[in-house]
């Protein structure tokens, strides 16, 4: 009789599907990771008239996925989840759980690693196998200024919140088939303490910055909160978002939500224009994967000023201001 095989489990949060590709970065790194341990990739999906949602998991790398589909399950309620994924979890043994750093999965991975006795590592930024077999889970630490590398060698299933953009999605591969396990709902469910009433979705920016194909990065270097703020101009000309370093968000000149950096986001724009930054390793780590940078600094030994791909020696505030008027120019 064959053993049966390891489980890599993604467990997959669809609700905000177009905009939200984080499930889909993990079901790459878990194909990945599995090649290293012999596992296999599953999804987990729980929710009502999900099948379109099991079929994208599928074409993204999914071998098998566990479903439970029932009326019961429309509307998402975090008592039910944590429990089904408990149950599953103790009769299919996986190997790894990962669940996407999302608000959703800060609430809902906490819960099942409690469930299941097992320990959890938050907003990792990468995953590996080790030379011992076991999730290498990496993490910025101490406010970004070191990276730990974690392990459980003892419990399991080993499980990690993973950020959004990280990792890169596989193409949708429309002939790829996959096991479908459907999971049928307990008799006997939790009383929802908390009973949603109405939804509605809240503005979002135009696009996720760790979507963007173009990003305006701004530093301390430019001086000001007034002088920052036009790089929101400068971005909205060029189709592009907003980003910046720990002390402009410290500073109050920009949100969190704008941070780039180990204990932010992690960007990979086609182009990413940076003014005014020094280049910190917890910033420059987070935009290794830009395709052509164009920095602006005064002072030309900056680490980042290194980094580009252009270089320029100037008043970062002087050089955004420029290449506004140039920009409005050309549009009329």
């Amino acid at each position: 009789m064959t053993a049966k095989k390891r489980g890599i489990w993604v467990f997959g949060d669809y609700r905000n599907y177009f905009q939200n590709r984080v499930t889909l970065q993990l079901l790459s790194r878990a194909k990945d990771l599995a090649a290293k341990i012999d596992a296999e990739v599953c999804a987990v999906v729980f929710g009502n008239k999900v099948d379109e949602w099991v079929g994208e998991y599928i074409a993204h790398g999914a071998e098998k996925i566990y479903l439970t589909d029932h009326p019961r399950l429309a509307v998402y309620s975090m008592e039910t989840y944590t429990l089904l994924m408990e149950r599953l979890a103790r009769h299919e043994r996986p190997e790894i759980i990962l669940v996407g750093a999302t608000a959703f999965g800060r609430e809902f991975a906490p819960r099942v690693a409690k469930r299941l006795g097992t320990g959890l590592t938050a907003d990792c930024i990468g995953l590996d196998i080790d030379q011992e077999g076991l999730l290498l889970q990496m993490a910025p630490s101490f406010g970004g200024t070191l990276v730990a590398e974690i392990v459980t060698p003892e419990r399991r299933p080993q499980m990690a919140t993973v950020r959004p953009g990280i990792f890169q999605e596989i193409p949708h591969d429309y002939i790829r088939t996959g096991e479908v396990v459907k999971v049928p709902l307990p008799e006997h469910l939790p009383v929802d303490r908390v009973r949603l009433v109405r939804s509605e979705r809240s503005p979002q920016r135009e696009q996720k910055l760790e979507d963007a194909k173009v990003v305006v990065c701004g530093g301390r270097g430019l001086g000001s909160k007034k002088k920052f703020a036009k790089l929101f101009e400068l971005a909205e000309l060029l189709g592009g978002e907003v980003g910046a370093t720990r002390p402009v968000v410290y500073a109050d000149w920009a949100e969190h939500d704008a941070l780039v950096g180990q204990a932010g986001k992690q960007i990979r724009p086609q182009i990413l224009l940076s003014f005014g930054i020094s280049g910190a390793i917890q910033h420059t780590a987070a935009c290794n994967d830009a395709k052509f940078i164009i920095a602006v600094n005064k002072n030309p030994n900056a680490a980042m000023m290194k980094r580009a791909d252009v270089a320029i020696v100037a008043d970062a505030s002087q050089i955004c201001n420029s290449l506004i008027q140039e920009l409005k120019r050309r549009i009329r």
